[in-house]
């Protein structure tokens, strides 16, 4: 047996997501219900999880799923159960607004540094990325600045092995050093771009270049 609360905020998600295929927030859902705090939205997230109604989505945030609906709730709730029963393949997924990807360090807009690997995560609202697998990597230095790429923004960064000319790409240089730069092939040979009159041109024979992705947004905080 649900409580009248828990009831109420299942009948509030199963409804939002019928109707936009987005979850709703947990600010949404404490006005929705007239409670006092989030934190009693996720005391009644948590027991419907537990029971089996909902459930989280991993790797993105905001993102709940409806599992199942309460067996007594008369014909309009029938019409409900048929609709969140129905076999997955035909239910729209749940749109979401942020997704978390794998945040792997720093990344030299200058010189070439060391990328480091690390288990953090960054939240980036999922209009920023397209299809693909994605990562987040931190800007160190000022080489790109004139394509608006600064020191301590995160660049967005689509997985990718290959890229065409004048594509901004993360190289991997002789197997250990990462850098973001605009990538052009010239005769055998890979030159990587800065944008910044500061900065030289770097030029490598092709097999010392290995192409990891392509940028694909930046995010920026203000302090």
């Amino acid at each position: 047996m649900l409580t009248a609360k828990q009831h109420e905020l299942l009948l509030f998600i199963h409804r939002r997501l019928e109707e936009s295929g987005i979850s709703p927030s947990f600010e949404e859902m404490k006005e929705a219900l007239d409670l006092k705090s989030k934190s009693g939205v996720h005391r009644l997230i948590s027991a419907l999880e537990e029971r089996g109604f909902i459930r989280r989505l991993a790797n993105r945030a905001r993102a709940l799923e409806v599992v199942k609906m309460p067996e007594n709730m008369g014909a309009k709730g029938a019409e409900a159960v048929a609709k969140v029963t129905t076999p997955p393949a035909q239910r729209p997924e749940p749109a979401n607004d942020v997704i978390e990807i794998p945040l792997h360090g720093k990344i030299a807009a200058g010189l070439p540094i060391e990328a480091l690997e690390s288990d953090r995560s960054l939240p980036v609202p999922a209009a920023l990325l397209g299809p693909g697998d994605h990562y987040a990597l931190e800007v160190s230095g000022d080489s790109m600045i004139e394509a608006g790429i600064f020191d301590g923004d995160f660049a967005l960064v689509k997985k990718a092995d290959t890229a065409r000319d004048g594509d901004i790409v993360v190289a991997l240089v002789n197997g250990e050093e990462a850098t973001l730069k605009y990538l052009y092939h010239d005769g055998g040979r890979i030159r990587l771009d800065p944008a910044n009159g500061s900065y030289s041109p770097q030029v490598y024979d092709e097999r010392q270049v290995q192409v990891q992705g392509k940028l694909a947004g930046l995010l920026r905080r203000y302090h």
